[in-house]
C-alpha cells in the first residue's frame, strides 16, 4: 500500500469518455488511480476511498451493468458511506435508479431513459451546491452530449446552474455525490481534483 487515496475510476466499454488529465491531477494531488470496468469487475478497487464515472455508452450496455448486481451494491454502499463520487453523463445515469427500466445502481432518486433528441452544446455553468467536487460559485465552461434524459433532471441540491443555452439548474449534490449530466475538463480549475482527494483523506 502507497498510503495514498485510493480513487478508482470507470474504464472498459462502457465508460470510453474521458480526459487524461483528471487522472494526473489527481495522482499529482496525492491519490493512487486505480481503473475498474464496471462491466466485468464484481467489486471495486481494494481499499477504494472515492469514485470517478465518466462519460460513455451505458446505455448500449444496460442489460450488462445491471446483471453486475454485486459491483452496484457496491457503488452504493461507498455513495451512502459519504465517500467522494464525482459522476459526469454516463455516471450520472448509473447512479440512477433505473436506466432504460433496467436497474442500476440506485444512489440518485432518478430514472434515466434514451430519448429522440439530441442534446449538444457549450454550457457555461457555476456550482450553486457545494459538494466533493466544486465550491459554491465555481465558474466552468463544459459540454453536454446525450441523447438521454434523466428525470427529475435536478435534486433538492443541483449541481449546475446554466447560463447557456437557457437558465436552469440541473445535477445532483447529496452527502459526497456529485452527478451532472455536465462534461468539465479539471485542468480548467484544478483546484476540484485537489478538493476531491481532499475528502477521500477525511
Amino acid at each position: 500500500m502507497s498510503g495514498r487515496p485510493v480513487v478508482a475510476v470507470a474504464s472498459g466499454a462502457a465508460f470510453t469518455f474521458s480526459y487524461a488529465e483528471h487522472g494526473e491531477l489527481l495522482r499529482a494531488a496525492g491519490a493512487e488511480v486505480v481503473p475498474f470496468d464496471p462491466l466485468r469487475d464484481e467489486r471495486l478497487p481494494e481499499g477504494t476511498r472515492g469514485l470517478v464515472i465518466g462519460g460513455g455508452f451505458p446505455e448500449v450496455y444496460a442489460p450488462e451493468l445491471s446483471g453486475n448486481e454485486p459491483l452496484r451494491r457496491a457503488v452504493a454502499g461507498l455513495a451512502s458511506s459519504g465517500a467522494p463520487v464525482a459522476a459526469e453523463c454516463a455516471g450520472l445515469l448509473y447512479l440512477s435508479r433505473s436506466l432504460d427500466g433496467q436497474p442500476m445502481c440506485g444512489v440518485l432518486d432518478a430514472e434515466a431513459r434514451m430519448s429522440q433528441r439530441l442534446t449538444l452544446g457549450y454550457r457555461e455553468a457555476v456550482a450553486v451546491s457545494g459538494s466533493s467536487l466544486a465550491a459554491v460559485g465555481t465558474r466552468l465552461r463544459g459540454h453536454e452530449f446525450h441523447r438521454t434524459v434523466i428525470e427529475p433532471a435536478a435534486g433538492p441540491a443541483p449541481a449546475w446552474g446554466m447560463h447557456l443555452p437557457e437558465r436552469r439548474v440541473e445535477g445532483f449534490v447529496q452527502q459526497g455525490v456529485h452527478a451532472s449530466y455536465l462534461h468539465t475538463h479539471w485542468a480548467a480549475e484544478p483546484g476540484m481534483a485537489k478538493r476531491f482527494v481532499e475528502r477521500c483523506t477525511q
